[in-house]
């Protein structure tokens, strides 16, 4: 492929750092368009242009000589929900209408799995019926109609369905579970933790984006999950960052029914960084088909859901000196807590 100019929105998040350095290896040009601040050492190999998507001049500021767009940027779900609706549906809108107008080749919309909602059966396939829990879950499903919307006027506009992504720069709620784990705790989990819970590793996500940004606009131009190929029980794979963690520690399975009830109360008093779709889904089987993804496109994932995990570790181990005492929303930053501190010493 010729070198590219890609603009990345939400390129200062997890995901957009290695998508920019995925990128940069491979030659490409780099536009990164984000409220937050570009803080890497790649800052001086891109072009940053500091604003919010729902601003469409600064949508149009970021499309200058560009090739390709990929749609990162997204509020989520511990925003509020006002800030996530404006965001994902207001935002995306404005961005696939710039690319629309500046005749970009193609726009690849990242969106996620949580469009199946809680579902009912498994392996989901991208043709199953969408239904988004809560406003993030919602404002997803609303976000791929709009790319839709477009793809029927011409563009090519590659929908990509991750699971839950980890890998460099990914803390968030993992950074907890990592926390518990450097510190020699076990870690609890609602139910028997026998489920399937299938991850993905952000490297994998980052191939299957190039491969939509180098293939056939008539291969690419559709809707594809990607998700981890190998991975065992719920119990079984996050196990593998305590032992990782060498104190000997497990994952400890509590009864699902309480356990849902009180991080159900502990939310809605805001004590508790675990959300209704991370809590509603943790108990049951959770893994899509990526046979699509496979045939179609050609992707190999490398990482197996253990390996993604431990990866993950290692360099939270290796980097918690940046961001021991921050916190927030994003996947950038560890979230707080909560109460769920003082259950630390329990395990």
């Amino acid at each position: 492929m010729t070198s590219k100019r890609f603009v990345i929105t939400g390129g200062a998040g997890f995901l957009g750092i290695n998508l920019t350095r995925y990128l940069l290896e491979r030659g490409h040009q780099v536009t990164v368009l984000d409220i937050a601040e570009f803080d890497y050492p790649e800052r001086d190999r891109v072009t940053i242009i500091k604003g919010d998507i729902r601003n469409r001049m600064d949508v149009d500021r970021a499309m200058y000589q560009a090739d390709i767009v990929v749609h990162t940027a997204a509020a989520l779900p511990l925003y509020k929900p006002q800030d996530i609706f404006t965001t994902d549906l207001d935002g995306t809108r404005n961005v696939i209408q710039s690319a629309y107008e500046h005749h970009i080749e193609r726009c690849i919309h990242i969106s996620s799995t949580a469009v199946y909602g809680i579902p009912d059966h498994h392996p989901l396939v991208e043709n199953d019926k969408l239904d988004g829990v809560g406003p993030y879950g919602e404002a997803k499903v609303k976000a791929e109609e709009i790319c839709l919307e477009y793809r029927a006027k011409g563009m090519c506009i590659p929908v990509i369905r991750p699971k839950s992504f980890v890998g460099p720069e990914r803390l968030g709620i993992f950074a907890l579970f990592y926390d518990w784990a450097k510190d020699g705790h076990g870690f609890p989990i609602p139910g028997n933790g026998k489920n399937r819970y299938q991850l993905l590793d952000v490297e994998d996500l980052c191939q299957a984006i190039y491969l939509c940004s180098t293939l056939e606009v008539e291969r690419v131009n559709d809707t594809f999950n990607v998700g981890a190929k190998e991975f065992t029980t719920i119990r079984e794979d996050y196990q593998a960052v305590l032992d990782a963690a060498g104190f000997g520690k497990k994952i400890v399975g509590i009864p699902a029914g309480p356990a849902i009830f009180a991080l159900q109360i502990l939310e809605a008093l805001h004590l508790s960084p675990v959300y209704k779709w991370a809590y509603g889904t943790i108990t049951t089987d959770s893994f899509v088909s990526i046979e699509k993804a496979e045939r179609v496109l050609g992707w190999k994932p490398q990482y197996s859901n253990k390996n993604a995990l431990v990866r993950n570790y290692r360099w939270y181990l290796e980097n918690m000196h940046k961001f021991e005492h921050t916190s927030g929303v994003s996947h950038r930053v560890p979230w707080k807590q909560g109460i769920l501190k003082l259950a630390k010493v329990f395990f």
